[in-house]
């Protein structure tokens, strides 16, 4: 299937991003706006530009009606999803097949199967994929919350099955805990997902977060494009990611590879996704989720590999063939910080207009932001303007070379978390590796 007209349903950076890959491959390309949106870059830069609502997302983004109405007017021959939103909603992905728009992206039954994290868990442990001990499927009550929790011992960790972005999550040390726990978990989870099923896992003290970047083709070839550490976070939400994770030895990085390419063909998945492990002290790895999209940290693998995954995410929409493994070269340290609209020190939003925005060039520099000097930072969305990304030989010099380009980037008129990104690459722990997911919690 040849595509030539694509509709981007998403916002922002990532709106931007695509259309750019779009352009460059000679195809024209339709973006979606709401009101609030309606001076963003990407609708300018836009083949066409469609009004589909109100700055709330349930009346823009999240309308299917409208955004399918929009493809239609436009001709459009694919939509792309981008991240968040619709890009992992199975009703959505059956829609547009019903209006035969492509959706560039995996297919209904690999999100299906990888979109309840308790079912992808079976079947990632019939595949072979070492996962955490836990719940076999959903938790039914407290009682068998109880039971389940002094087998595999503590700490535990509860998680909302239709969960994402540390919603629904709780992490239970002891047994006089886990039943608030358990029902505040589960509160959270119908009140973000509408869904209050929840399941249970072995919690890992101190682990690392590292993920593995995925394309799989409709002839049922699968390559990787190496690892990521995101292991930085606050609040499960990932601040800072690098490719390589320097952490790993080559033994466990090439079975972690391994494990990733096995899984990704075990449900017979096509398009770009992630899987996601937690790695302990020992270098142990486990399954904890797959992302059936693409990733907001997909730039660092970019910049290791040379590669453009959003025009191979759309190359094999169109049937084409992925490059053999042994064509991909992987080289040197790219490292990515998310600059966001908020309060450095306390991470409270800060929306506004921006009044001065100065951007950092050179070699292997590169900024993904959708921001300008006079653009009004909307309240209505995530608080993430941009993603600056560095590559350089090895990971100290790419650490200095952030830090550089940090001091270097501008953002007047509104609070950015710019300054923690300078602090974090002096941070003596950070250059030397010496951290995990619950670094900034404990600091």
């Amino acid at each position: 299937m040849q595509i030539n007209k694509i509709l981007i349903a998403n916002r922002g950076e990532i709106a931007l991003r695509a259309l750019k890959t779009i352009k460059e491959m000679g195809k024209e390309a339709i973006v979606v706006y709401s009101t609030a949106d309606k001076d963003a870059l990407y609708v300018k830069y836009a083949d066409a530009a469609i009004c589909i609502g109100n700055p709330r997302s349930s009346d823009s983004y999240l309308n299917i009606p409208a955004i399918i109405s929009a493809a239609e007017i436009s001709e459009a021959d694919a939509i792309f999803p981008g991240y968040g939103f619709l890009s992992e909603n199975q009703n959505f992905v059956e829609i547009c097949e019903y209006h035969k728009l492509k959706f560039i992206g995996p297919s209904i039954q690999a999100m299906a199967i990888m979109s309840d994290k308790s079912k992808a868990k079976q079947v990632m442990q019939r595949a072979g994929v070492p996962v955490i001990p836990g719940s076999d499927g959903a938790i039914k009550d407290v009682k068998f919350a109880k039971e389940l929790a002094s087998k595999i011992g503590y700490p535990v960790i509860i998680k909302a099955a239709a969960g994402g972005g540390g919603r629904g999550m709780r992490v239970v040390e002891k047994e006089e805990d886990l039943e608030k726990a358990f029902w505040s978990a589960e509160s959270e989870a119908v009140t973000a997902f509408g869904d209050g099923t929840m399941y249970m896992e072995k919690y890992i003290l101190n682990p690392r977060h590292i993920e593995v970047q995925v394309l799989g083709d409709s002839h049922g070839n699968v390559i990787h494009v190496g690892e990521r550490d995101c292991s930085m976070q606050r609040r499960h939400q990932k601040l800072i990611e690098e490719s390589p994770a320097v952490l790993l030895d080559e033994k466990t990085r090439q079975k972690l590879h391994e494990t990733a390419v096995k899984a990704t063909k075990a449900i017979g998945y096509e398009g770009a996704g992630t899987f996601e492990f937690l790695v302990d002290k020992d270098l142990n790895f486990y399954f904890i989720e797959m992302n059936t999209r693409l990733q907001v940290e997909h730039c660092v693998s970019e910049m290791v590999s040379g590669l453009d995954l959003i025009e191979w995410m759309i190359r094999i929409a169109q049937g084409e063939k992925l490059p053999p493994q042994e064509s991909i070269n992987l080289n040197g340290h790219a490292i990515e910080c998310r600059i966001t609209a908020e309060d450095p020190n306390s991470f409270v939003p800060s929306p506004g207009e921006i009044t001065k925005y100065i951007c950092p060039g050179g070699r292997n520099i590169r900024m993904d932001s959708h921001v300008y000097q006079g653009y009004n930072v909307p309240p209505y969305y995530d608080s993430m303007i941009g993603k600056l990304i560095v590559w350089d030989s090895n990971r100290e010099k790419a650490i200095h070379k952030m830090r550089i380009a940090l001091e270097q980037l501008v953002i007047g008129g509104i609070k950015t978390t710019r300054d923690f990104h300078i602090q974090m690459m002096k941070n003596k722990d950070f250059i030397s590796n010496n951290y995990d997911t619950n670094y900034l919690s404990k600091h």
